[in-house]
């Protein structure tokens, strides 16, 4: 929130505090805000395709029995990580370029933020763990499946999402106490940590 501080003089001082609501201001791609709806075609065709891809992988993995095994599990995570990544900024995105929808408040911007940094995280914690099931599969075949049960994979994700949410939610938490004076106009197309925290 950010507090305004107006005085008027009647004598006397009075101080009237109000609180309004910290709205930001995305303007997209610096410098190139002119040609932005041509730029649209191919992030809203990238955003498409990785949606349509990482759907369809998440389904067949899903129905197809003889895929449920450790290694298309953790693809399983990586692409719903993925479709979460993708969801968090190209909506955004793509009404900043379509219809100069650049308005954002705090609370958006913040959880933008915290989703973007918390799954980013997460990805490089689920491309470790599938190092860890290819360094398993080749070194150790004969053990693969004693090694990599279901319960082991379940338990890596949940502490890989822990890890991140542990790392990330103290920033939102924090930039939420802060009190924004200068101009709220951020230069980029989503809400990006540092310009936030120059603001």
């Amino acid at each position: 929130m950010k507090q305004l501080f107006s005085g008027s003089y009647n004598g006397s001082v009075r101080n009237h505090t109000a609180l309004e609501p910290v709205v930001f201001f995305l303007t997209g791609i610096p410098g190139l805000e002119h040609v932005q709806h041509w730029i649209s075609i191919p992030f809203c065709s990238m955003f498409v395709i990785s949606l349509l891809g990482n759907c369809s992988l998440l389904y067949v993995i899903k129905t197809d029995t003889s895929l449920h095994q450790p290694m298309f599990f953790f693809l399983s995570m990586l692409a719903s990580i993925d479709v979460v990544l993708s969801l968090t900024t190209m909506p955004k995105t793509l009404g900043i370029f379509w219809f100069n929808a650049g308005e954002i408040g705090l609370v958006g911007c913040l959880v933008q933020m915290f989703f973007l940094h918390t799954f980013s995280i997460m990805e490089s914690a689920v491309l470790l763990a599938m190092s860890f099931d290819r360094y398993v599969a080749i070194c150790h075949p004969l053990r693969y499946h004693s090694i990599l049960t279901h319960s082991l994979v379940a338990k890596t994700g949940l502490v890989a999402l822990m890890r991140a949410v542990a790392l990330m939610l103290p920033l939102p938490l924090l930039l939420q106490r802060l009190s924004y004076c200068h101009s709220l106009t951020i230069a980029h197309c989503y809400c990006e940590h540092m310009a936030v925290v120059r603001l």
